[in-house]
């Protein structure tokens, strides 16, 4: 290894970047270890399953804090871990040097931000640039999200994925065939994993208003929960004010798990993890943001929308 990677993770953790050669070599390293990893990744409990991050760096610093540190403690966060928020190529780097340092502590699933288009429309691309004045970080940081895994399955029980379900996508072997090293297309089931969102009102498929991916209802969740002999769902991608949440409460196989409190500084949502243990037991930690006294003030910004 060429670099020391405890240092980088000190580095990090000070918010201070790295250099534009170190990260590079950073994110080279992920890269081979990603490759090695499948594209439904198989995991084991005790686990802390995580939703969406979006450059709230002060408050994965806390995350770490209420779940435990790695790696003492095992993660699984489910992507976007870039945009939004005001530290975006810092998150990912601190991110990336802990699956650097403890690959088989963390795994990163790939989210609908971890694309070229959105990451470059909506804040990360702009971190980049203003921190290392070239495009070539934020190219390698790319390549990096086209390795990234779209789904894992825990304990064989638990399927984990960004978005949610496909019309095209009966079974996990189908999403273990998707050729995942590539920008995600605006169409098909590898969109549709990263952007549809569950639907009580749906009672099958129903477009989407993001304009990618579906809305899927209550019976295409039991459907595909049945046929892979899986009994939750476990997503990221919407923010749910309370932290998580069930689509369908009666059933309680889909939650909705997010993890940016006090989501792009205006939201006011509390955020969660799920601790997952074995025989399916399963505990939701809710937390707050960041203390302003252990964190730089971030200038507030007005969110017309969330993707």
């Amino acid at each position: 290894m060429p670099f020391d990677l405890e240092k980088f993770i000190e580095t990090a953790k000070k918010r201070q970047p790295l250099e534009e050669i170190d990260f590079l070599s950073l994110c080279d390293y992920v890269i081979e270890i990603l490759l090695e990893e499948a594209t439904v990744i198989s995991l084991s409990t005790p686990i802390n399953i995580c939703g969406d991050i979006h450059g709230q760096l002060f408050d994965l610093f806390k995350l770490f804090k209420v779940g435990g540190p790695i790696p003492q403690q095992r993660y699984i966060f489910m992507g976007d871990y870039v945009d939004r928020g005001r530290y975006s190529l810092e998150t990912l780097t601190f991110l990336l040097c802990l699956k650097a340092r403890y690959p088989e502590r963390i795994t990163l699933l790939r989210g609908n931000h971890e694309t070229r288009n959105i990451s470059h429309s909506y804040g990360f691309f702009d971190d980049c640039m203003k921190q290392y004045g070239n495009l070539l970080p934020w190219t390698k940081s790319v390549e990096v999200f086209d390795c990234l895994p779209l789904a894992a399955l825990i304990d064989e029980t638990t399927l984990c994925v960004h978005g949610g379900l496909s019309p095209d996508v009966r079974t996990i072997d189908q999403i273990r065939l998707i050729p995942r090293r590539l920008e995600v297309p605006l169409k098909g089931p590898f969109a549709d994993l990263l952007w549809s969102d569950p639907e009580a009102s749906v009672e099958s498929w129903g477009p989407s208003p993001r304009f990618c991916g579906y809305l899927f209802g209550y019976k295409v969740t039991k459907r595909f929960c049945d046929l892979n002999k899986i009994s939750l769902i476990c997503r990221a991608h919407q923010l749910v004010f309370g932290g998580y949440k069930y689509a369908f409460p009666e059933e309680q196989c889909l939650v909705t798990v997010w993890s940016a409190p006090n989501y792009s500084y205006v939201c006011g949502n509390v955020a969660a993890i799920l601790q997952m243990f074995a025989n399916e037991e399963k505990h939701f930690v809710l937390f707050s943001e960041e203390d302003e006294a252990k964190r730089e003030i971030p200038k507030k910004i007005t969110v017309d929308y969330f993707l």
